[in-house]
């Protein structure tokens, strides 16, 4: 398959409450690597099976959330599409120079989306060390730590006016449409998951009141398989993480997954074993009555945690 336009969900930039606390937290617990900081002393990390520079970045700050959800295209030259584009659309874009903030991540377009929400675009980008090998590669480089993450899946995004949200993802940057949930009265949307090329999601957007503009659900970096969520479950349970939900399955995604808090309430998720998407599949719909079964099958109680649809960064 040829795949062109934007490639994936690449990068995310979290702000945190304690650096030190949360350094610590993503590489013995999460089983990142830190890679560097910048000048101002964030910090850049990576999953141990990705290639690119980093795909987290950790912000000192007084509150909690999310700066900005990346996405990684094929060349350069389509973000001056992606700009034109954008203005089309109707909506402000401007160009981060190479290097400026990011180590190692060419120019980026940074975008304000209608949920409030700053994604930025960018096609270059350095490899850093540790990086799986290239070479007679064996399985790992070295043996992955804690919960042993492999690689920058997907976010969910909340705020209002996820209908131009989504708008935007499908007709300037080609998302297609995976699945949706429909609002209590079946006339409206009030979640959708959005793919860019090979993931079955690499976004999801959730529409939420004007107040929570620009809020964080949560981050998710993938797993393999049922094993490796459940041995996720255990070194997050001796290590007294806050658990959200899980080891659990999603009906919708069908992904296994655990939903877990950093030290600063960011919500994080492992997740593994989706169903296999491709574009020209119909939208699956869940009305907003079987919501339950779609976010914990395994629950036959059917109940949900009111942290998880009520907290958000």
């Amino acid at each position: 398959m040829a795949i062109t336009g934007v490639l994936k969900s690449a990068m995310a930039q979290l702000r945190v409450l304690d650096l030190a606390e949360s350094v610590k937290f993503y590489t013995e617990i999460v089983g990142m690597n830190e890679v560097c900081r910048t000048a101002d002393g964030r910090v850049c990390l990576k999953a141990y099976d990705e290639f690119d520079h980093h795909s987290l970045t950790l912000r000192q700050a007084e509150t909690a959330g999310i700066d900005f959800f990346a996405f990684k295209v094929a060349s350069d030259c389509l973000l001056d599409k992606y700009a034109e584009d954008t203005k089309a659309f109707g909506l402000a874009c401007e160009f981060i120079p190479a290097n400026s903030d990011q180590p190692g991540i060419g120019r980026r377009l940074s975008v304000r989306i209608p949920n409030g929400h700053r994604i930025d675009l960018y096609a270059d980008v350095e490899m850093s060390m540790p990086h799986p090998m290239i070479q007679n590669p064996h399985i790992w480089r070295e043996k992955p730590r804690g919960v042993g993450v492999r690689a920058f899946d997907h976010g969910l995004l909340a705020g209002p006016n996820s209908g131009e949200t989504v708008r935007y993802f499908m007709e300037v940057l080609d998302f297609s449409k995976v699945e949706i949930v429909k609002t209590p009265d079946g006339g409206g949307v009030i979640a959708t998951w959005l793919s860019c090329a090979s993931r079955l999601h690499d976004v999801a957007i959730i529409d939420m009141p004007e107040e929570l503009a620009g809020k964080l659900h949560h981050i998710a970096y993938s797993l393999r398989d049922w094993d490796e969520i459940g041995k996720a479950a255990d070194v997050l349970a001796v290590s007294g993480v806050v658990i959200d939900a899980g080891p659990t399955r999603h009906a919708v995604t069908r992904g296994q997954t655990i939903y877990f808090f950093d030290p600063s309430g960011n919500r994080i998720e492992v997740y593994a074993a989706d169903f296999a998407y491709y574009p020209d599949m119909p939208t699956r719909e869940w009305d907003f009555s079987e919501l339950t079964w779609g976010i914990n099958y395994y629950d036959h109680d059917n109940k949900i945690k009111p942290s998880f649809l009520g907290v958000v960064t």
